[in-house]
């Protein structure tokens, strides 16, 4: 086909190349806006109280226009108790996409029957004594536990194949351009994150005992290749700390309604931690990533910018220019791959890589 003959139709055929060029170039894949029928089953899961939504539509606003107003996918809103016509209200008005609103059935917002009340509300009483974050809080410890394990239960979620966690209060700091779903689906990727650090170690003092009895009990569920490293550097003896900040996460969820995930989570369940110690969800999900996952099955979403309250990540370089992105790379203060808790982010690009011929993500 001839190319045009006038000058201005050339330049911005010209413009146009090289813009996808340097999307191919520099991220890997080209960004292009998702039809419904490339769009995937998936879904925004959001777990909040009836007074967050102010804070929530900040969060959506930022969503929204960095992201979903080009995809339009779902969000599903969860509370333990019933949403007021206000949160329904002021949430549903921030987007053109469906929304679902959905109660957490009691049982999974309560106390199993093994676990010995008395005891965990003296536990609550020591970590608060002792200033362990969230240490006295109850009901911060029924999230975790809904969180780690149940959240995908909800009938609610039955519907999806993909999630993607959304929180109050967070930002996205540069746009996204492409879907990270379809990019998931594409490579067969299990888990995505972008926000690595060391967890606080008074939370956890005895979930790696937990977790090693776990392995020596159910040995034939951990594969020979998987991630292991990344939060164990002498073979499983210890818990280095490291785990994905699970408040953004990007996951397929056959993962969490694995096997192998399912008997983890309950074996932790019944040692009692949710509870008499105050184990979080980002520490067992990312455990779990490393004890059945491979490398490969994992993607760090590098060039996606994220804040949470506390730390955020920000890409550099080309990234930063090409995506609009707001935030500084360079601000130590905040930028948790230039901080010193950021070491974790580095140690994962460490891990070695699965052998070709035995990878299961492409």
């Amino acid at each position: 086909m001839p190319l045009p003959r006038s000058p201005l139709v050339r330049y911005l055929l010209l413009a146009v190349g090289v813009v996808a060029l340097y999307a191919l170039l520099h991220t890997g894949y080209v960004s292009y806006p998702t039809s419904d029928s490339q769009r995937v089953n998936a879904c925004f899961t959001v777990l909040a109280r009836n007074q967050d939504w102010r804070a929530l539509r900040d969060s959506m606003k930022q969503i929204e226009d960095r992201f979903n107003r080009r995809y339009n996918y779902p969000y599903v809103f969860l509370n333990d108790e019933p949403f007021s016509d206000e949160f329904i209200n002021m949430t549903r008005s921030m987007t053109q996409a469906e929304v679902h609103y959905g109660q957490i059935p009691s049982e999974h917002w309560s106390y199993p029957e093994y676990i010995n009340q008395t005891h965990a509300s003296e536990a609550r009483a020591k970590m608060k004594q002792d200033d362990v974050m969230y240490g006295g809080s109850e009901s911060y410890r029924h999230m975790c536990r809904f969180e780690s394990g149940l959240f995908f239960k909800h009938p609610l979620m039955q519907q999806f194949d993909y999630y993607w966690r959304l929180e109050p209060g967070i930002q996205y700091l540069c746009d996204i351009n492409y879907d990270p779903f379809l990019l998931m689906k594409q490579r067969r990727i299990r888990y995505g994150w972008t926000i690595a650090i060391y967890e606080l170690m008074n939370t956890v003092p005895t979930l790696w005992d937990s977790v090693r009895r776990f392995m020596q009990t159910h040995p034939d569920l951990i594969p020979e290749h998987n991630a292991l490293w990344w939060v164990s550097r002498d073979n499983g003896t210890s818990y280095n700390g490291c785990h994905f900040w699970s408040n953004f996460e990007i996951a397929d969820l056959s993962f969490y309604r694995s096997p192998e995930y399912q008997q983890f989570f309950d074996f932790l369940d019944r040692e009692g931690g949710f509870f008499y110690e105050r184990w979080g969800d980002a520490p067992v999900h990312s455990i779990a990533a490393a004890l059945f996952l491979q490398k490969e099955e994992v993607h760090w979403f590098r060039d996606i910018g994220y804040y949470h309250p506390g730390w955020q990540h920000c890409p550099s370089g080309d990234a930063w220019l090409a995506n609009r992105c707001t935030c500084d790379p360079n601000d130590k203060s905040k930028t948790i791959t230039n901080a010193g808790w950021g070491k974790c982010s580095h140690q994962w690009e460490m891990l070695p890589d699965t052998p070709r011929h035995l990878r299961k993500a492409l």
